[in-house]
């Protein structure tokens, strides 16, 4: 295959390693953004803190929860939505940034 025609190839090829690439901007956002850090530290000594919150996620069959469970586990899900907002926000600004540069790569701009 030339070079040109492993452009046309960019999706399948994007798909393939999709979490990886998931992984990376994560991980390099944590590394360089200190809210998304700090935001990512609280829900894990949350977590830590409130065990009930692991069983929730990853368990089955019947649970209790106290009234401060209760607050803990809402607690968790509000900033678990803000997390996955923000990681959204980063992706979609970063395949904004990689369209360009291939973009540019194929001549298009």
């Amino acid at each position: 295959m030339d070079d040109n025609n492993s452009y046309y190839d960019l999706a399948e090829r994007i798909e393939d390693a999709f979490s990886e690439i998931e992984n990376d901007i994560t991980v390099d956002f944590r590394e360089n953004n200190k809210e998304y850090a700090a935001l990512y530290q609280k829900i894990s000594d949350l977590k830590a803190a409130h065990p009930i919150i692991s069983k929730i996620m990853e368990g089955e069959g019947d649970i209790s929860l106290t009234a401060e469970e209760h607050k803990a586990v809402a607690e968790y899900f509000r900033l678990q939505f803000k997390l996955e907002s923000m990681e959204r926000e980063q992706l979609y600004f970063r395949g904004h940034t990689d369209c360009i540069a291939y973009l540019k790569k194929v001549g298009a701009l």
